[in-house]
């Protein structure tokens, strides 16, 4: 492992303890790491640390050996406004997008560079419990022994203690039902104190429509509490992919519409191409 990757881990580790506030709350906010191993690597004490520790800090933290260069989409644009917005008026707010669109990564951005703003990727696997302990890790809040009950007041307190809190659920499709109500509850503890922004395909919004049209417990409620309105987000253009191309090192025409034909509007399959016509240079 070199030298220049460590640094830019540390380099990327003091923004993360910087947007959580201290070295303990980062650390909470980790699977598996603890301030003092935070604090070895702020420290330069590297001789303990093992390699595998580094690569797990290094992808907790977005930080990557590889170099990719991104670039403001037309939606992360849109995305951006709207969590501005939601973090600064205690907004709420539901977005769909197509898989691969740069939403995740839109999120992530924004996360790093905007303090008390915190974002959870959604599984289909998450019960309750599970739900709210990835939302106290998120906050770097330790939630050892709690009840559920105890979670969630805790989580309250947590974020009325901070000034214009957000939360990001992405993917929020994925969520069970007896989840997807706990969304209603943190709205109404947390109303006009701390913004909240759904994001998904648009799964999520012809689950919530049918959902109303067949009166399932729940809906209505979230429907009501998203302004009764899912915003699209438009999708990859070709400019989008040009400014992409060219950030990475790719500006002949004819290999950036072979790229743009190909992707069919997902950044994940335009980031292959780009690497692969990278490694034929």
């Amino acid at each position: 492992m070199t030298t220049e990757f460590k640094k830019q881990v540390k380099e990327k580790l003091t923004s993360y303890i910087l947007q959580k506030g201290s070295q303990n709350k980062a650390a909470n906010s980790l699977n598996g790491i603890s301030a003092t191993l935070l604090s070895q690597i702020m420290n330069d004490n590297h001789q303990n640390i093992s390699e595998m520790m580094w690569r797990n800090v290094a992808s907790q933290i977005g930080c990557s050996s590889k170099k990719w260069f991104c670039v403001e989409t037309t939606d992360f644009k849109i995305i951006s406004k709207i969590l501005e917005d939601a973090q600064k008026h205690a907004n709420v707010f539901a977005l769909t997008g197509d898989a691969g669109s740069g939403k995740s990564m839109s999120f992530e951005i924004y996360t790093k560079n905007n303090k008390n703003s915190y974002l959870l990727s959604c599984a289909e696997y998450w019960n309750r419990k599970e739900f709210l302990t990835q939302v106290l890790l998120a906050i770097g809040v330790d939630y050892s022994g709690f009840s559920v009950v105890e979670m969630m007041n805790e989580i309250v307190k947590k974020l009325k203690s901070q000034e214009t809190p957000l939360i990001i659920l992405d993917e929020a499709d994925k969520l069970p039902d007896t989840v997807l109500y706990f969304f209603i509850t943190l709205y109404n503890r947390l109303e006009e104190h701390c913004g909240i922004v759904l994001c998904a395909t648009d799964h999520l919004s012809k689950r919530i429509n049918k959902g109303i049209k067949l009166n399932r417990k729940g809906y209505k409620e979230i429907n009501s509490r998203i302004g009764r309105h899912f915003i699209e987000l438009k999708g990859v253009s070709f400019i989008d992919i040009t400014q992409i191309c060219i950030a990475n090192g790719i500006d002949d025409v004819k290999s950036i519409k072979a790229i743009f034909a190909d992707s069919e509007g997902d950044l994940r399959r335009v980031k292959r191409k780009i690497q692969a016509v990278q490694n034929q240079i």
